[in-house]
């Protein structure tokens, strides 16, 4: 029986190991361990690979939402228009920010944010004022659009930032699975709203030996402003015009991911290679709708964060993968709307279907640059195995 792992981070680092202990001892030699050399080396690559003339490393994707929320000024009385299906960090940062998250639903195929469901909302539920968007219900002034490029793929970024454009509304990119995911005519995640958000979690195509992240921007005062605020707010030391926190990225994590970054393009490409091959192996077998394989938009960069197939049975097949060795997630099982910390929003069941539709059906697969054909082989004749039992 072929053993297939979710996700191998060992056969990473036995390729990287040679160059990255070394720069572990300097930066241990050093006692530089906040804010040095390799900080701001990573800032200055990362910035650059993402097509954005300004980087600030943060301690945590997390982080990098929270920062950018309080960057753009965004608190109580606020409100902030994201994707029901992603990550709990989303939408709980606006939450900790002091802001009201508003769900819209996902398209079907990428998963990411709907921008005809965001015009809806905003057409049935906001009016004009001051210049802004007001939601009816509540009274909260609509701030910014937080879209997700969820699993490596983009969001219909130009619909979403003509909107943002038409209602003045600021846009705070998730992209914290997206380095290096391209939209139209290679613009890349990170770079096209106000500020970009990354995660160097370790499982992210590009991760850390533990929390990191950072945020991109295209404006000088906002990257300042970052750079304050993730101090406590203080400039200079001891000082404080205003209110940050502690959001500083460790000079040891800088230094690994400076080393990962050199790899980055390469370990894409291996990536996008397996999805080929699960691509073609699936056609070939024949399984119809049975299990759906996610779609590489013509035009664009899919890296492959994840690799997720819609597929009925999710459950079972699951576990049925399991039994055989093979490494699955569910991204995600429930989503944000239906999440008991968000009761409060008195959100109806069923508001967004396809989220709901999405949490019950997906399943992701391994995808992680170091697997053999074998191994994907094995995925595919499995899944085939559930569908079709011999």
């Amino acid at each position: 029986m072929t053993n297939v792992p979710l996700l191998d981070l060992k056969a990473q680092f036995a390729q990287i190991r040679a160059e990255v202990m070394p720069l572990i001892d300097q930066v241990c030699s050093s006692q530089q361990f906040i804010l040095g050399e390799h900080v701001r080396g990573l800032e200055e690559e990362v910035a650059r690979y993402c097509g954005a003339p300004f980087g600030i490393g943060v301690s945590s994707g997390t982080d990098a939402l929270l920062l950018a929320l309080m960057t753009l000024g965004i608190g109580a009385g606020d409100e902030v228009l994201t994707s029901p299906f992603t990550f709990f960090a989303t939408a709980g940062t606006i939450a900790r920010a002091g802001a009201r998250p508003l769900f819209c639903d996902i398209e079907p195929h990428t998963f990411n944010i709907s921008p005809s469901a965001v015009q809806t909302f905003i057409e049935r539920e906001c009016i004009a004022s001051g210049g802004g968007l007001v939601n009816r219900a509540t009274g909260g002034r609509i701030k910014a659009i937080m879209p997700v490029h969820l699993y490596g793929q983009s969001a219909d970024m130009d619909p979403l930032m003509e909107i943002a454009r038409r209602h003045r509304l600021k846009v705070i990119e998730d992209a914290a699975q997206a380095i290096g995911t391209e939209y139209k005519n290679g613009a890349r995640a990170g770079s096209i709203g106000d500020i970009g958000c990354f995660s160097f979690f370790p499982s992210k195509n590009l991760g850390a030996f533990g929390d990191a992240g950072l945020c991109t921007t295209h404006d000088a005062e906002l990257a300042e402003r970052m750079r304050v605020l993730r101090v406590h707010g203080g400039k200079p030391k001891y000082f404080h015009a205003l209110i940050g926190g502690n959001f500083r990225i460790d000079e040891l994590q800088a230094a690994v991911l400076r080393v990962k970054l050199k790899y980055l393009d390469g370990w894409t490409q291996a990536r996008q290679r397996n999805a080929a091959f699960y691509d073609r192996a699936f056609a070939a077998a024949a399984l119809g709708t049975r299990v759906v394989t996610p779609p590489a938009l013509p035009g664009q960069r899919h890296i492959f964060n994840q690799y997720v197939v819609r597929v009925h049975e999710r459950d079972a097949l699951k576990k049925f993968l399991a039994e055989r060795s093979i490494g699955t997630e569910i991204y995600y099982p429930v989503p944000l709307d239906r999440q008991e910390c968000f009761a409060y929003l008195g959100l109806e069941p069923g508001a967004y279907p396809e989220s709901d539709r999405a949490a019950g059906e997906t399943l992701a697969l391994p995808v992680y640059p170091e697997l053999t054909e074998q191994q994907l082989g094995a995925v595919v004749a499995s899944v085939a195995e559930f569908f079709r039992p011999s």
